[in-house]
């Protein structure tokens, strides 16, 4: 049995008007079919005019190893040279992955390639950010820590995201304390005996292709997976929402503090708490035995 999954509506192009009104107020994902097809990013945007471009810079990587108490929040695992990361994602599967990473800071001569889309959204101009991943590996399913309204473009292969409303959250095994599902849920092919409040949750998937834009409303769960090696890119928008607004405040600065000290206060048996503590709450609120 696997989870209850309905493909995300998409269009070829769509207007200002449209997108706002049919997307955004209603907070509703969309995938937008050709975007970017006028862009020099959809001609130039491949692995090697990115390692022409940026090899030498070092950048961070994450793999998919559980949470430790010995990393901070969102700590980077490893860090490799551009080039060296390409040819490695280029040459064989790999589970290292660039999360979250400014390179259009590091390298401007990428802000000639792309275009601010106007759809209605005030995209914050300093934070254009890459995600790079290989086949198959995956990003675990979490919401953003800011509840931003996102773009989410990708280039070079085709990538799989999968998304929950946050009206779905009480099915989803939320950790304590932190921004993601439990890390042992695999969302490919998850144990519905182990975990069954998952199979209450009404999620969205969609397989996007080079040059495709998901729009992703404030605080949607979003699980990715690289079906090939690929990048994207994200353009985010602040929450509209008050009460979304007021929960990022929170989370970027008390949460993410507040579990940092914990992590060294308590260490490991902080993180084991919060994941025995992701089943209990989820089971007692929806009358599942413990």
């Amino acid at each position: 049995m696997s989870l209850n999954l309905t493909e995300i509506e998409r269009v070829e192009s769509i207007s200002k008007e449209d997108f706002y009104n049919n997307y955004v107020k209603k907070q509703k994902p969309v995938v937008i079919e050709k975007l970017t097809e006028d862009w020099p990013a959809y001609k130039k945007w491949h692995f090697e005019y990115i390692k022409g471009l940026a090899g030498n810079e070092v950048v961070p990587l994450y793999d998919d190893r559980p949470v430790s108490h010995k990393d901070k929040f969102n700590e980077a695992h490893a860090k490799m040279k551009m080039s060296d990361y390409i040819d490695l994602l280029e040459s064989k599967p790999t589970n290292y992955r660039i999360f979250l990473y400014n390179l259009v800071a590091k390298v401007p001569k990428l802000r000639e390639d792309f275009r601010w889309p106007d759809l209605g959204l005030n995209l914050i101009k300093q934070m254009p950010m890459l995600f790079f991943g290989g086949q198959n590996s995956k990003v675990f399913i979490h919401y953003d820590i800011d509840y931003s309204n996102i773009l989410h473009f990708h280039f070079h292969g085709k990538k799989r995201c999968v998304l929950f409303a946050p009206n779905q959250t009480p099915y989803l095994y939320k950790v304590p304390h932190a921004l993601i599902s439990r890390e042992d849920i695999d969302y490919d092919d998850p144990d519905l005996e182990k975990f069954p409040a998952l199979k209450h949750a009404k999620g969205l998937v969609t397989d996007l292709k080079h040059g495709e834009m998901l729009y992703m409303p404030e605080g949607y769960w979003h699980y990715m997976k690289y079906l090939t090696p690929g990048f994207s890119m994200s353009l985010r928008s602040l929450p509209r929402e008050f009460t979304n607004l007021g929960r990022a405040v929170y989370n970027i600065f008390i949460m993410r503090h507040y579990d940092n000290f914990m992590r060294k206060w308590k260490g490991q048996s902080w993180i084991d708490y919060k994941n025995e503590q992701a089943v209990v709450r989820t089971h007692k609120s929806l009358g599942i035995p413990v």
